[in-house]
């Protein structure tokens, strides 16, 4: 990992989306006092070319197809990987999984670039218990995807990577909640 990068991205992550101090609910309806607010720094320009970048070298090795996500979560992140990816000489294109079906036109579930039979990395921005993200497994395993890894900006440290790894999934996250607590 280019430590230089990680080190940069976390600034970012401190700097916009870390919060603290007060007590929020998570998506998982468990509270906490420390929140991050991931897409002010997967939105932002140089955080994103930054998550891009530090994402396609933990898939350096992978037979990945295509990278995919929980809208909205991972929406920036897996189009700055698709992006850097084709300017890089390695093209992985991106889709996106709907919270629940479209209930029009093609009433798809899985939006853009995906088809069954590819080896796929699913992507999150923040995982706690693992719930989404594991509803998101189910949907691409249902839809005849294979899912190579599954890789998180952070990992809360609440369960979630035990959830992944008891699927039989590989699981890393680029920061952990201790990372940007101290």
């Amino acid at each position: 990992m280019n430590e230089k990068l990680h080190a940069r991205l976390r600034e970012i992550l401190l700097e916009k989306s870390v919060i603290t101090g007060r007590q929020f609910t998570l998506a998982s309806g468990r509270t906490s006092d420390f929140y991050v607010d991931a897409r002010m720094t997967t939105l932002d320009a140089e955080g994103a070319a930054l998550c891009g970048q530090l994402f396609l070298d933990r898939l350096a090795g992978l037979e990945v197809e295509a990278v995919g996500g929980y809208s909205i979560g991972a929406d920036p992140i897996v189009t700055a990987i698709a992006v850097l990816g084709f300017q890089q000489g390695r093209p992985l294109p991106a889709f996106i999984i709907r919270k629940e079906e479209k209930g029009h036109g093609t009433r798809k579930v899985i939006e853009g670039n995906f088809r069954p039979g590819m080896r796929v990395a699913l992507f999150e921005d923040v995982v706690t218990s693992g719930g989404s993200i594991l509803k998101g497994i189910d949907q691409v395993t249902a839809a005849g995807g294979i899912i190579v890894s599954v890789l998180a900006l952070i990992d809360r440290q609440e369960g979630g990577a035990a959830a992944i790894a008891a699927r039989g999934l590989p699981f890393t996250a680029l920061f952990t909640q201790a990372d940007l607590r101290g």
